[in-house]
């Protein structure tokens, strides 16, 4: 049985629910089309979440995103709507997603978009580790 690309996000239970927590994920493969051109567009996506109740289920992101490999899309518009998809299945407390598209024209993109759930404060911040950004080669 083949693996297909699916829009279908699953989560599973948060298993620390009453602590803040920071879950950062790096999608260095991200691909659409750029709707004027038909050329692909490539982009490293990072996500970073606080969940409330739920958490997302990696292969279910892994298969997410490839759904949108033949998709045409401007670049502003599937960062946000990615993002709503997230929100939408995982209510979480906080959520930045940050796509770098390579470069096209001699233009680098980033588009960052974030959502916080109303009413929910964050705590006050205390940096202790900095994620460093990973490669598939090392410097």
């Amino acid at each position: 049985m083949s693996t297909k690309p699916s829009k279908q996000l699953e989560t599973f239970p948060n298993p620390f629910v009453k602590r803040d927590y920071q879950i950062h994920m790096e999608i260095p493969e991200f691909t659409c089309v750029c709707p004027k051109t038909g050329q692909p567009d490539f982009a490293t996506l990072t996500l970073d979440y606080i969940p409330d109740k739920k958490c997302i289920e990696l292969k279910s992101l892994k298969l997410y995103i490839w759904s949108y490999r033949d998709e045409a899309a401007f670049h502003e518009a599937v960062t946000n709507r990615i993002l709503e998809d997230l929100v939408g299945v995982l209510k979480p407390r906080y959520i930045r997603l940050a796509a770098r598209f390579f470069v096209r024209g001699g233009i680098f993109t980033n588009v960052i978009a974030d959502h916080q759930k109303s009413g929910w404060t964050p705590q006050p911040l205390i940096t202790l580790h900095h994620c460093d950004e990973q490669s598939s080669t090392r410097k």
